[in-house]
């Protein structure tokens, strides 16, 4: 397998960025795409309510609860029994697309770093040769025969070149040719700037060994100015680091104490239209931090290394980090289907009339059945009530009759509110009519 790699990359010589940048971003396509064929959808910062049904559910529904009324509802109500549909994907196809990314820049990322990592080395290496070539004119040698000299020691990463240099020298190459082909293979724009003031010392007049000593000693100099300024600016990338894990922290600070009673105001409208029970406020707070980390890895490259593209690699540990702890911390757990498949109805309680603001007279009572009708105990359900209004509480665990209930306190608006029990991915809802208070 080494000896067909090699041979496929002697005779098509790929460019690098292939394997670095177009593999990648096309994987990463592919898995947004195999994601979005699989049904996945973007999670807005709109509530996309379980308890939708569609007409025929609706109807259904409708005739359930007309043969209750005529039965007098004494066999207990089973309007709202239907099955929930098949739980969605539990990760949205915005969660997908954070991996997609990761995947797109990641080997760029990596392989931008080492190449900066290696072109240093060759550098502080450079002013080495330059420094042991100066000693070598110094000792009476002409410049041709110092680099022969020097092709026969160890000088790390450079040896090869070196000795390319050398053997072309040997085949009748000038100095300046082979200084010049050796500086474009080391890819460093520093060395090529002193390669060329090396040339220029060979052809000069006086004593060349020291001027190529200084170029050493210069060189040198330039490379430790620019480690003591990345150091300098090692603190800039700290404080960004900081600021990102100050907001993941206001976030989950909002997203656990304040928004559960800002998300209980159901109808109270925003911007005129939009009530705020409906937004999804920790689903913005996940967009805007991984947003966030996108940009901020972005300028920390550009103020620390001068590139925007060296903050990739910043951006992948801060979206990798974001997302974490969103899931961790912010993002609601997603639904599934844990545990044996639940039936559930309402028992009692469906079909209220109530006031707006003011709570229920009788709580909502629901029972839970297995597929053979039998009572299932020991089980968690979590209700949920819309448009707006509260649920005291919000999740219970059936007793030994399969059975849980809950308080509810209606809305500020009148009309109709749906109460919603949730177990083992299957849900059943119940009704309530709000009038207003001054009727």
């Amino acid at each position: 397998l080494h000896e067909i790699i090699e041979r496929i990359w002697i005779k098509y010589n790929p460019p690098r960025e292939l394997f670095t940048i177009a593999i990648p971003v096309a994987v990463a396509l592919l898995v947004v795409l195999a994601a979005f064929l699989m049904g996945y959808t973007i999670h807005t910062t709109e509530k996309q309510q379980a308890t939708t049904t569609s007409a025929k559910e609706q109807a259904l529904q409708a005739y359930l609860a007309q043969v209750n009324a005529e039965n007098g509802n004494a066999t207990g109500t089973v309007a709202s029994a239907i099955p929930s549909a098949p739980a969605a994907p539990t990760m949205g196809l915005d969660e997908v697309m954070v991996f997609a990314l990761i995947i797109a820049i990641l080997p760029y990322s990596i392989d931008i770093t080492l190449q900066k990592r290696s072109t240093r080395k060759k550098e502080e290496l450079y002013t080495e040769f330059l420094f042991k070539l100066s000693e070598l004119m110094r000792g009476g040698l002409d410049p041709i025969k110092a680099v022969k000299e020097l092709s026969k020691t160890d000088l790390g990463v450079l040896t090869p070149h070196i000795r390319v240099a050398a053997t072309s020298m040997t085949f009748g190459k000038s100095f300046e040719e082979a200084m010049k082909a050796m500086s474009a293979s080391l890819h460093s724009e520093l060395i090529t700037r002193y390669t060329m003031l090396v040339v220029q010392a060979s052809y000069s007049g006086g004593s060349v060994a020291d001027l190529i000593l200084k170029a050493s000693e210069d060189m040198r100099s330039i490379i430790s100015i620019e480690r003591e300024k990345e150091g300098n600016l090692h603190q800039y990338v700290m404080i960004f680091y900081f600021a990102q894990a100050i907001i993941i922290f206001i976030v989950y600070i909002l997203t656990t104490s304040l928004l559960p009673f800002v998300q209980q105001l159901g109808a109270t409208q925003m911007f005129g239209k939009t009530d705020i029970g409906d937004i999804d406020f920790a689903r913005g707070f996940f967009h805007m931090i991984i947003l966030n980390s996108i940009f901020g890895g972005l300028i920390i490259g550009k103020i620390s290394e001068g590139e925007a593209r060296y903050g990739l690699k910043h951006v992948v540990v801060l979206v990798a980090v974001g997302y974490i702890a969103c899931a961790l911390f912010i993002l609601p757990p997603p639904v599934t289907q844990i545990g044996p498949k639940v039936n559930i109805t309402v028992v009692s309680g469906d079909q209220q009339e109530g006031v707006q603001s003011l709570p229920l007279v009788n709580p909502i009572v629901f029972q839970l059945t297995d597929t053979a009708g039998n009572p299932v105990n020991s089980t968690s359900v979590t209700f949920n009530i819309v448009p707006g209004g509260l649920v005291n509480p919000v999740s219970d665990i059936s007793n030994n009759n399969g059975q849980v209930q809950t308080k509810v306190i209606l809305g500020n608006v009148s009309g109709t509110y749906f109460i919603t029990a949730t177990a083992n991915g299957n849900s059943a809802k119940a009704t309530a009519n709000a009038a207003s208070g001054g009727g």
